[in-house]
């Protein structure tokens, strides 16, 4: 590893400060005994490095590897010690097995090279202006009282901030008190940088890093410690001495909490930006459901009127054997359309006047939300300290570091960094391309499958003869679409596998950067993978079945039909399976899979060491029984929870629901809805786990949601143009009017208007049937239909055209940046101008980040 030059004195100051710069710890509740030591009970433990080995020599020679593994964990080891870590080994006998605890350290020395290394910020100035929700201010100047909002103790100081410097050290906030200047998060951000860049054998074949080491088995785990329990101290103390899990516990993660403001400092301080950030967005983004849900339930219950009033469906219940209508397969039999009074009358539920007000409403709703987002992201950011961490601050990834073939200058820095290939790194993008096309291809497989196996089922339920014969088509479109969740679900996990070994291979730079990649990845799999059945029942399903006489057949079967109550009721019944079964069934994946697992292992590894100390003689059970009145000690009580994964599973579960809510509302009013329910229980268990069921994870910075952003931009524009076509092609507003405007404004005779007869030389033997078109005897269009499809094509236009216009308009109202970040921001980058200007006079160029170079006397 390439190290700097040693640090030059410098006598330009940062930033013009006030005097008096105070310390962090002023006013600071009294701390309880920190168990997070090492033996001395001074050194903070950092970071936690896990092993099993079994206790019997002929198993792990069984095991293979195990010389090996040996050797690269001490070579691993004694490389870290090397770099000044300090080190504490705890062993814990199991039955079978020895758990192997290192704890390390990370002396001052250490946390304040790497501090600069990677150009972590600290404190310069505390800023005293609270934080408040636009709705606190809102309910604030109307003298209202504010139920959302609580009191939570202890709340995280806000600072002025610019990156470390060791030889500036003094001028920093709280610099005086070695222990507490650098926040747990930034030790362990020291620490897993470290860990990740850190060799254990040859660099060339990529043997490098903790990461590395954890895929291989060689350690079992590596986390840094949660800070204390999370269940309320017993004996009670005082609320200023609460731990912060304890308070993100009581005050965040409990379900009493559902209707409170989340503490985003709280979880910002605790478990970084990058975390923090994703409840601000998923808190901000359910805030907004709210005001959709209730509009779409409004135009739901609508529905319920029209269902009751509505003419073309009181002339549809009573038409008697008016109009036998022609089979929906070569082997079903001939039907009444009045035989589906009650599905023509649900569908109006989803299909009527109020879903094309609920269309606009929510494109518009789509297009605001996400300015919204886009000013109190920059305000969050700007606050947090990370409004320029992706421009100027991040760094390359440790592995990347490691692997990279060669090293380049950097044109923002100046510095040399690691380098790979564009070329390179183009062909393996390339290589990619052409996999996920693979998987693409795949899912349409697919999709030709689950539609074959609805004809087949419908073809088998009607030659069965049995009680379901009159259900034929509903229980085989029911059941295609649960087995097209199952299909989902499964081919999701074999993609998302093979994304990460994709992605890890193309070797990009920054984390920011792999992360963006692999989403779109996953997202232009999932995308297809989701909504490919949705879109077929939309806009294809029913489109190009001919006429009687002359049916289209696929692979032998006649091209499916629409069922007797229309598309679009089985598009909101496809919807609603695939939507609502998958929140169920990822919720009680979430609720029940982390408690029985945590359970599991914490009743596995009890069980074993209790039989170890049985075995134990009389002193060694006299020192158990005094451990176990202390408890599981950090390190052993944190490896009994389940390893963070990461928040990509998290936002791909929101994202996916963000496009059913928008692409297809206007089949399904009542999605915002279940959106909303399903987000108010979403926040807890994802509160729930991160705070007592995961391993803490190492805190993250970052200035936004990433690539989610462009994503959600790029569905809200979808959303547009399929819901123009959903009201033009798929549902009955169009020729309803079309008839009303036409014919007669009642609707009487509708019913009549769209069924076409059969031709005479179908079916010779036996009268005409009905089938829904609009055709004339012989089978060809009559005008009607090129009437109604130009009205159809001009509806399309005018409405995306309308709809992006105030979406534009919109865009251009709200500003980005919010005035009082603006104003923040300009006041910084002046304090800095001055700072410049003063160090320039004096002949000295300082940029965050560079030594100092003396400038040239021409």
């Amino acid at each position: 590893m390439r190290r700097r030059a040693e640090q030059k004195e410098d006598s330009a100051e940062p930033i013009a400060m006030e005097k008096d710069y105070g310390s962090i710890t002023t006013n600071a509740p009294v701390q309880r005994p920190d168990r997070n030591v090492f033996s001395d009970g001074t050194s903070r433990v950092d970071f936690v490095l896990v092993w099993e080995e079994p206790l019997s020599s002929q198993e792990e020679e069984r095991k293979g590897l195990g010389l090996t593994h040996k050797k690269w964990r001490m070579a691993f080891l004694n490389k870290l010690r090397d770099s000044g870590l300090l080190q504490e080994t705890k062993e814990v006998l199991e039955v079978k097995t020895k758990i192997c605890f290192v704890l390390l350290s990370a002396p001052w020395n250490v946390l304040c090279y790497y501090a600069e290394e990677i150009t972590l910020r600290v404190p310069l100035q505390v800023v005293t202006a609270p934080s408040t929700n636009w709705s606190a201010r809102v309910l604030s100047r109307l003298s209202l009282p504010n139920p959302m909002s609580q009191d939570v103790p202890n709340p995280p100081l806000d600072f002025h901030t610019c990156q470390f410097r060791n030889n500036k050290l003094q001028r920093f906030l709280g610099s005086d008190n070695k222990e507490k200047f650098f926040k747990t998060t930034q030790r362990h951000q020291v620490l897993y940088e470290i860990l990740a860049r850190t060799p254990y054998g040859s660099v060339t074949r990529g043997e490098v890093g903790i990461d590395r080491l954890l895929s291989e088995q060689v350690f079992t785990a590596g986390y840094p410690l949660h800070e204390g329990g999370f269940n309320m101290p017993t004996p009670p103390v005082p609320l200023k001495s609460w731990d912060l899990r304890e308070i993100l516990y009581f005050y965040w993660a409990t379900w009493s909490s559902w209707r409170h403001y989340q503490p985003l400092d709280h979880i910002r301080e605790y478990f970084g930006e990058k975390i923090a950030l994703y409840f601000a967005w998923l808190g901000f983004y359910t805030g907004w459901l709210l005001p959709a849900s209730l509009v779409g339930t409004v135009v739901f219950l609508f529905g319920f009127w029209l269902m009751a009033t509505d003419v073309p469906a009181k002339e549809l219940c009573d038409s008697g054997n008016s109009f036998p209508m022609c089979s929906l397969c070569h082997i079903c039999s001939d039907w009444n359309y009045s035989s589906i009074c009650l599905t023509y009358k649900a569908g109006i539920l989803f299909d009527n006047g109020g879903t094309v007000f609920f269309s606009v409403f929510m494109s518009l709703w789509a297009v605001t939300f996400l300015e919204y987002w886009k000013r109190t992201c920059l305000f969050l950011s700007h606050r947090w300290d990370c409004s320029e961490f992706q421009d100027i601050e991040e760094r390359p990834r440790p592995e990347f570091t490691a692997m990279a073939p060669m090293t380049m200058k950097s044109p923002v820095t100046g510095a040399e960094e690691p380098y790979f290939p564009e070329k390179q790194r183009l062909n393996r993008t390339m290589t990619g391309c052409m996999v996920i096309i693979l998987m693409v291809v795949v899912v349409l497989v697919f999709l030709m499958a689950i539609i074959l196996y609805r004809s087949i089922l419908t073809v088998f339920i009607y030659k069965s003869g049995g009680f379901l014969t009159g259900w034929a088509g509903r229980v085989a479109s029911i059941s295609s679409s649960v087995l097209n969740l199952i299909v989902i679900l499964l081919l999701s996990r074999v993609y998302m596998s093979l994304a990460h070994i994709l992605t890890r291979w193309e070797m990009h730079r920054t984390q920011s950067k792999y992360e963006d990649m692999f989403i779109l990845k996953v997202f232009i799999f999932q995308f297809i993978n989701f909504y490919s059945t949705p879109i077929y029942i939309a806009f294809f399903k029913g489109r190009f079945i001919g006429y009687p006489g002359n049916y289209q057949t696929l692979f032998g079967f006649r091209n499916e039909e629409c069922g007797p109550g229309g598309c679009l009721i089985e598009l909101a019944q496809e919807l609603l399976v695939i939507m609502v079964g998958k929140q169920l069934i990822n919720n009680t994946q979430e609720f029940f899979g982390p408690k029985l697992t945590v359970w599991w292992q914490k009743r596995k590894l009890g069980h074993q060491l209790r039989e170890v100390k049985e075995e134990g003689g009389e002193e060694e059970r006299r020192e158990d029984k005094q451990e176990e009145e202390q408890g599981d000690s950090p390190w052993e009580a944190d490896y009994q929870l389940l390893v963070y994964e990461g928040l990509f599973s998290e936002y791909l579960e929101m994202v996916i629901q963000f496009g059913f809510i928008t692409i297809f509302v206007a089949a399904c009013p009542l999605a915002p809805l279940f959106a909303l329910i399903n987000n108010w229980v979403e926040i807890r268990l994802d509160a729930q786990k991160f705070v007592t069921e995961y391993r803490r994870p190492v805190a993250e910075r970052a200035q936004d949601i990433g690539i989610w952003f462009p994503i959600l931009q790029f569905i809200s524009h979808i959303a547009v143009l399929t819901n123009a076509f959903l009201i033009a092609f798929t549902s009955s507003f169009l020729p309803r009017l079309y008839y009303g405007y036409t014919r007669d404004e009642t609707l009487t005779g509708y019913i009549n208007f769209t069924l076409a007869t059969s031709p005479g030389n179908y079916r010779q033997t036996q009268p005409p049937c009905r089938y829904r078109s609009f055709r004339n005897a012989d089978g060809d269009y009559l005008p009607e239909y090129f009437h109604l499809l130009a009205i159809q094509m001009a509806f399309v236009i005018v409405f995306e055209h309308v709809v992006f216009s105030i979406g534009l308009l919109i865009d251009l109202v709200v500003p980005d940046v919010p005035e009082e970040v603006e104003l923040k921001m300009k006041r910084e980058h002046y304090m800095a101008k001055q700072a410049l200007a003063e160090n320039q006079s004096l002949g000295i160029s300082l940029f965050p980040g560079e030594k100092e170079v003396p400038s040239k006397v021409l």
